[in-house]
């Protein structure tokens, strides 16, 4: 089995919580079923899994259901032996977007408190904006990603102990030795080819043949095509068409996506397609990068969605559609191939898994800047420029940004193959692996405790 990060979540999450229903969310093919049954049927004497996406497409038990009552009656079907109560009963209700009205259940079944339910879908966000009345207050919603770059190190056989000591010298600001960063560099570029799809992954632990993992990611790819058409007819040609563009918009010079080239239409506007984006980002499919107009902290204020970038929800799945099974294109120093889209994407990709919101600055005074990140620390912005090439001292865009007082930015990193870590002019040169450990979510999990109030 992949360890994965999130399967101590679950584990905390189903040992401590009890007030609330999670939901995972997350695009298909990442491992949220099969983390939430091994979670499960190791916490629970009794675990039930309702697949309601083979339900919908078959015998529809759960299409009528629109009371607990009638929940409880249809379990027997998926489990024939008695249940039990809360404390060692699980019900998992999986692709739960297929049945929207489900949704709005969740309220009632966790204030009767009759089992414990659990619920996953790839499809949350377009099934909650269905949902007559969203369950606020009875669940909590959680994102899933594939593998990031830490669990393919762990998958591969790299130790935390060797792990933590790279982490300490990210922290440092301390490079690592020749033959450390040629393996961790190895590594990185394994993970460009594989990804982090479990069943890629697994591919590639059983004899390395990219053959077969391109096969893997061949056909989660064209699953995703047919999932993000299948749900609205009005919408699903656009769909698709957006999903099919997002490598050759990469491709770009400004790798956003050109509007009229969805329809051959000339005038179109976000605004035409918004709705289309949404289910992309949503569906888990894509990472939606935000234009920023002011790059100040924070970020989400200055937003402009009108001009967005997408990024596969997997390198491994870019990389196969640029390259196909030419690994050298990835492994060797070959002048013709730019590498750095796939950098691009990876980074968004361990960005997103990490918790940030995605941002990026094109000015066509001031340059272009790859990503934008919240640092709350600092209370300030956070730029990343992420270099391929020999040239990653080259940034003119960054160097504006910190003369300019007004943005408050005191610092910046650009990520590349470089061994060597220094700084010059507040602008911080690393190696590119060293962004696995760019985290948004506290390493200390107890409770900020806000002063006391004075007595009035």
């Amino acid at each position: 089995m992949l360890e994965r990060k999130f399967a101590k979540y679950l584990e905390d999450y189903l040992k401590e919580k009890q007030d609330k229903i999670l939901l995972v969310n997350g695009a298909r093919q990442i491992g949220k079923s099969y983390l939430i049954r091994y979670v499960g049927k190791k916490l629970f004497r009794h675990f039930v899994e309702i697949n309601l996406k083979e339900d919908k497409e078959g015998e529809r038990v759960f299409a009528a259901v629109h009371t607990t009552t009638d929940l409880y009656m249809r379990l027997g079907n998926y489990y024939p032996k008695p249940l039990g109560d809360k404390s060692d009963t699980l019900i998992f209700l999986d692709e739960i977007q297929s049945y929207p009205h489900l949704m709005t259940m969740l309220k009632f079944l966790n204030q009767e408190g009759r089992y414990r339910f659990i619920a996953s879908g790839s499809q949350l966000g377009v099934a909650l904006s269905q949902t007559p009345s969203v369950p606020l207050g009875s669940v909590e919603i959680q994102q899933m990603f594939p593998l990031d770059f830490e669990e393919f190190l762990w998958a591969t056989g790299v130790g935390p102990e060797w792990i933590e000591s790279v982490r300490r010298h990210y922290y440092n600001n301390e490079p690592l030795d020749e033959d450390s960063h040629n393996l961790l560099l190895k590594r990185f570029q394994y993970y460009l080819l594989v990804g982090g799809l479990p069943e890629a992954i697994n591919k590639y632990l059983e004899d390395r043949n990219m053959v077969r993992v391109r096969t893997v990611h061949n056909d989660i790819h064209e699953l995703y095509r047919i999932d993000a058409s299948q749900y609205d007819a009005e919408h699903k040609l656009k769909i698709r068409r957006i999903y099919d563009l997002i490598p050759s918009n990469l491709e770009n010079k400004k790798k956003r996506l050109i509007y009229k080239n969805i329809e051959n239409k000339t005038g179109k506007h976000f605004s035409d397609y918004a709705d289309e984006f949404e289910y992309l980002s949503n569906s888990g499919v894509a990472l939606d990068v935000q234009a920023i107009s002011n790059p100040r902290f924070p970020l989400i204020e200055s937003e402009q969605k009108r001009l967005v970038k997408l990024y596969l929800n997997d390198v491994g799945l870019l990389t196969s559609l640029l390259y196909g099974l030419n690994v050298n294109a990835v492994l060797q120093d070959i002048r013709s191939i730019n590498l750095g889209t796939v950098y691009e994407s990876v980074v968004a990709q361990e960005l997103r898994a990490h918790g940030f919101a995605l941002h990026y600055y094109d000015n066509k005074q001031k340059g272009e800047v790859d990503f934008l990140i919240d640092d709350y620390e600092r209370l300030q912005a956070l730029p990343l420029e992420i270099k391929s090439g020999k040239d990653y001292t080259e940034h003119s865009a960054l160097t504006k940004f910190l003369e300019n007082s007004d943005y408050g930015i005191e610092r910046a990193i650009v990520f590349s193959n470089t061994r060597e870590i220094y700084q010059k002019k507040g602008v911080t040169y690393m190696p590119i692996y060293y962004c696995m450990f760019l985290q948004n979510t506290p390493t200390d999990t107890n409770a900020v405790i806000l002063p006391e109030l004075e007595s009035v």
